[in-house]
């Protein structure tokens, strides 16, 4: 892999608690991905930090975040408008967590808190028919587990974007926005120490949710086939030597 072939636009940090047992969101990437920190380029766009203009060979992620895209911070909208102009160069775009509902956002879509509140858990992932006809996820199982913490979601899908998996919560797990750019609600990042740092932190909401944390907890595993996605996403962008 040529450096820099691969961009991680992060828009957000974890709280230092998390950061201290975890490292930062560029880590959890590479090592999610088999790929060295000198593989990667790390813009931190939540600190106002300039983008490189959208290339065609080069595959960029946008990070989860703890900020919340109905707030229309000023570097959020900066990288909403970036999202636009990649895609009309198809730039190959994949959106996790926060970064799905800001491409959803910027594509025209509509994000606000889910009406049902929060998910978070090892949940089940269910591929919709719209995959069967997806190259990259047709050949995935049917349901697989996934690690999701969030409380926004995307509401109306952008136009011309496909819905490709649910969870019985969120009806928009997987977004393909074209042949270079989809999105995950769920978390292909997260290893189960991820999570269970998340739910120990939120144990308090959590129990005043009338949730187990405990449970939860127990309940998480590895999921090989969320994270697969986002690996069959990289090597199908022929630009990205991985």
């Amino acid at each position: 892999m040529t450096p820099h072939t691969l961009l991680i636009i992060q828009v957000g940090t974890p709280p230092q608690d998390i950061r201290d047992q975890l490292g930062d969101l560029p880590s959890w990437f590479g090592n999610a991905l088999d790929v060295a920190p000198d593989g990667m380029l790390v813009v931190r766009a939540f600190e106002g930090a300039l983008l490189p203009e959208p290339r065609k060979d080069c595959v960029a992620i946008i990070t989860g975040s703890w900020a919340m895209v109905t707030d229309r911070e000023p570097w959020s909208e900066y990288v909403a408008q970036w999202i636009r102009a990649a895609m009309a160069i198809e730039m190959p775009l994949f959106g996790v967590c926060y970064g799905h509902q800001l491409m959803a956002h910027a594509l025209g879509g509509v994000v606000d808190y889910h009406p049902q509140g929060r998910e978070v858990g090892c949940e089940m992932i269910q591929l919709l028919p719209a995959a069967m006809e997806d190259e990259l996820l047709r050949q995935s199982p049917a349901q697989f587990p996934a690690h999701l913490t969030h409380e926004q979601t995307v509401i109306t899908l952008p136009q011309g974007a496909v819905a490709l998996a649910r969870s019985a919560h969120d009806p928009h797990q997987i977004i393909r926005y074209g042949r270079f750019a989809m999105s995950t609600q769920y978390h292909p990042e997260f290893t189960p120490k991820h999570l269970e740092a998340m739910i120990r932190r939120r144990a308090a909401v959590l129990v005043a949710e009338q949730r187990d944390p405990e449970q939860m907890i127990k309940a998480l595993r590895e999921t090989p086939d969320a994270r697969a996605v986002l690996g069959s996403f990289l090597r199908d962008c022929t630009c990205f030597a991985y």
